[in-house]
Order: structure tokens, then C-alpha cells, then sequence
């Protein structure tokens, strides 16, 4: 089964209307606003489409409006069944702060073939070949570079690791140090940290590290529309998370998870900028209309790449 191709102008439309929504609040200081903006559109946006839409991934748990809250429903009632994970505002503090590279982001999977994670943390691990056994969460840092260098032909000096600058992961950052591999840290975003893999331009050949289970499912429906390598294993540090998580049928909390465990079957992936990144660049804006870049993947079609997009304000 396939999702129609008249899905990837809708779903587009709905990442760039809540880019749009929340670019009005870019540099205020209130990434809260800015969020909820982001989120009020995309909301009615989704409820305009022709689907039965249930989100997977969303901005909270059961029940918690207003945000795009796990198990809402979504759309007018009429067509098909379809599973979406959202991130209105990846990148909160981005937008609030007029940073580089945020983005409004939007996956869509046919029923039951979406991963429904936790909000909890995960532990991920990516690159653009994608080829089991040069890396896995299983191994050391350096076992991961050392393969890929090999596989690559190349040295580890020669490799960029992208990877979340928190102190969680000083050891990682240490051992990638005394490798001397090159480093590109970020501060947030790590949906899009994730695909600096899928093009040579980005000059990332590995993404890992710990970072948000929900965030990994999205930037899993992308990499695997690029064919790239992904695994992720979830974290639960609490007995709460435990509890969420059984109720979510995670039975397992020590698995790994692949790529085709996380997303199976055809799916669509929107990234829009609110901010210009490295994936994208931002709204911009003159008097009568705006420009959006997205980036849109849709696997059954084959489609990989960033669509420029100009709207009547």
C-alpha cells in the first residue's frame, strides 16, 4: 500500500502554514507562544484534509490540550486511516532566540506502521550507508569509527560526527576527541542533526548520541526514504517511563530498534523552515507574500529533496 501522492501537497501545506504561524514570533523571547502558534496551525491545517489521522507522536500525553497530544484524532472524517508524528517547533529555543535552524516538522505513515514512542529519551545512532554491522549502539565509540573509516576508506580525522552538546555525552565527545574526528556540536535540533547524514554537502558522516525518543521516529521516516542506516534504543530512567511505555506495548525496554522497526511501509516526511539552517533556510518575507523551503521525502514515490514554495500573506 501506497499514501496517494495528492497527500505530499497537504502535508506540505500543513508544515508550512505552522512555520509561517510561528516565524511571527521569532526573536520574542517566548518560545511557549511560539510553539503553541506553531501547533494551533498545524491542528487546523490536518482537520481540513480528507483522512482519519490519529498522532503517534505528538506534543504531549493523552489528553493534554492544547497541543497535539498523543491519540488525538485528526482530519474531516472521510479517507484514510493514517498515522503522523509531529514537532510544530523543533527548535523552541531557536525560534524564541532567532537562531539558526529551526523548523515545523510532519511525518505521516498508513495506520499502524508509525512507531508510537514515549516522550522519553533515546539513544540513536545514523549514517547514510545503509549497510548493517559498521555501526551499532552495541558498540564502543571507537569500534563505530574505526568501521566506518574502514568502510570509507579513509581515517578517522577525515570523519564528522554531529552529535548533541549536552553533558550527557562528554565521554562520547572525549573519545571522538582522542580519535580526532571533527566535531559538529549542536545545541538543540536533533531531528535535523540526524539528517546532515543523507547529503554529502552536509559534510556529516555520523550522527549519534542521546536525544528524544519522539525526535528519533521523525527523523526516522526520513532517513528511511534516503535509505540510510538508523538505530535507536529507548531509555527509561523512571518507573513512570516504564509505566507509559507498557502501555504504549513496549515490553522490552533494553531493545534495540531498526530502521524498518520504527517506520514501516510508504510514509511522507515535511521539514520547513522557521529559521535558515543547514537543512533549509527560513521564512522569508516582503509585502505581499512569503517564500518556505521545505524538505519532502515520500518513499514510494522516491522523492528526496527541498521544495521553494511563495504564499499570498
Amino acid at each position: 500500500m501506497t499514501i496517494d501522492k495528492k497527500y505530499l501537497d497537504l502535508f506540505h501545506k500543513v508544515a508550512v502554514k505552522a512555520a509561517y504561524a510561528s516565524y511571527h514570533l521569532v526573536g520574542k523571547k517566548d518560545k511557549i507562544a511560539a510553539d503553541k502558534a506553531a501547533v494551533d496551525a498545524m491542528r487546523n491545517e490536518l482537520n481540513r484534509i480528507d483522512m482519519n489521522g490519529q498522532i503517534v507522536i505528538g506534543e504531549g500525553e493523552l489528553d493534554e490540550a492544547p497541543m497535539l497530544y498523543i491519540g488525538e484524532k485528526l482530519g474531516n472524517g472521510n479517507g484514510p486511516e493514517l498515522d503522523i508524528a509531529v514537532d510544530p517547533l523543533e527548535g523552541t529555543n531557536f525560534a524564541a532566540n532567532n537562531l539558526p535552524g529551526a523548523l515545523s516538522v510532519i511525518a505521516v505513515a498508513e495506520k499502524s506502521n508509525l512507531f508510537n514512542a514515549p516522550e522519553t529519551y533515546m539513544d540513536k545512532i545514523a549514517i547514510s550507508e545503509n549497510v548493517k554491522g559498521i555501526v551499532d549502539l552495541d558498540y564502543s565509540v571507537k569500534k563505530n569509527i574505526m568501521n566506518l573509516a574502514d568502510y570509507k576508506n579513509t581515517t578517522p580525522e577525515n570523519l564528522t560526527a554531529c552529535i548533541l552538546d549536552r553533558p550527557r555525552h562528554k565521554k562520547h565527545i572525549d573519545e571522538l576527541k582522542a580519535l580526532n574526528v571533527k566535531l559538529k556540536l549542536i545545541s538543540d535540533g536533533d531531528v535535523s542533526g540526524a539528517l546532515l547524514v543523507t547529503n554529502n554537502t552536509h559534510k556529516v558522516d555520523i550522527f549519534l548520541g542521546i536525544g528524544g525518543g519522539p525526535e528519533g521516529v521523525l527523523a526516522a521516516s526520513a532517513l528511511d526514504a534516503f535509505g540510510c542506516f538508523f538505530q535507536g534504543k529507548f531509555i527509561f530512567e523512571t518507573d513512570n517511563d516504564k509505566i507509559r511505555a507498557k502501555k504504549m506495548g513496549i515490553d522490552d525496554f533494553d531493545r534495540k530498534y531498526e530502521l524498518n522497526e520504527i517506520v514501516s511501509g510508504d510514509s511522507i516526511f515535511c521539514a520547513t523552515g522557521i529559521t535558515s539552517g543547514d537543512l533549509v533556510q527560513g521564512i522569508k518575507v516582503d509585502e505581499k507574500n512569503y517564500t518556505s523551503e521545505t524538505l519532502i521525502t515520500h518513499k514510494s514515490l522516491g522523492i528526496k529533496k527541498i521544495f521553494r514554495s511563495t504564499n499570498t500573506i
